[in-house]
């Protein structure tokens, strides 16, 4: 499901470490290894990108790092921004939805209120860290059942078959291996 970034209806910001300090698991990776709970966090971002169809945007905070020119990346297909000096995840995002917000559909991830109001004002849709985490936590049950109809559906389909010919298929595929 490869997309041009102008082909998506729909982008969700994430403000990184306020997830990060939102969802207890990857509070607690964090706790042990703050690498480690960003890549987690990318990694299911990715996931959700995949099966939604919606652009995720994860900013990290990297306001307090001296002399950061700050840093995008592309992580499986998410893109990740890492702010600059004397700026942080909430000014980035307000930025960007000045600029594409009238435009696009715009959700921002973030449990801070006063962000939350100012995504409203500005033309976004604010998402809490909670609903994010139930919505992904949904979207991950829909599919593994959808992956076991489709393993369920294969099944009945070669139970319907008799057994000279799936012998016939095991032998073709023996030979062609």
């Amino acid at each position: 499901m490869k997309r041009k970034d102008n082909e998506y209806k729909e982008y969700l910001f994430v403000d990184g470490y306020n997830i990060i300090n939102s969802w207890s698991n990857l509070r607690e990776l964090s706790n042990l290894n703050l690498e480690v709970a960003r890549e987690e966090l990318i990694e299911t971002m990715a996931e959700y990108q995949h099966y939604s169809g919606i652009k995720v945007i994860v900013v990290f905070d990297a306001h307090m790092v001296k002399g950061n020119a700050g840093k995008k990346e592309m992580v499986k297909g998410v893109e990740v921004i890492y702010t600059k000096e004397n700026e942080t995840a909430d000014q980035y995002i307000e930025k960007t939805l000045d600029d594409i917000g009238r435009i696009k559909r715009v959700r921002v991830a973030t449990s801070d209120w006063m962000e939350q109001q100012i995504v409203l004002g500005r033309g976004g849709t604010r998402v809490s860290a909670r609903e994010l985490e139930v919505e992904i936590f949904n979207q991950r049950k829909l599919m593994m059942r959808k992956k076991s109809k489709e393993k369920d559906q294969t099944d009945l389909f070669i139970g319907r078959l008799d057994e000279e010919v799936i012998n016939k298929l095991n032998k073709w595929r023996k030979n062609n291996e």
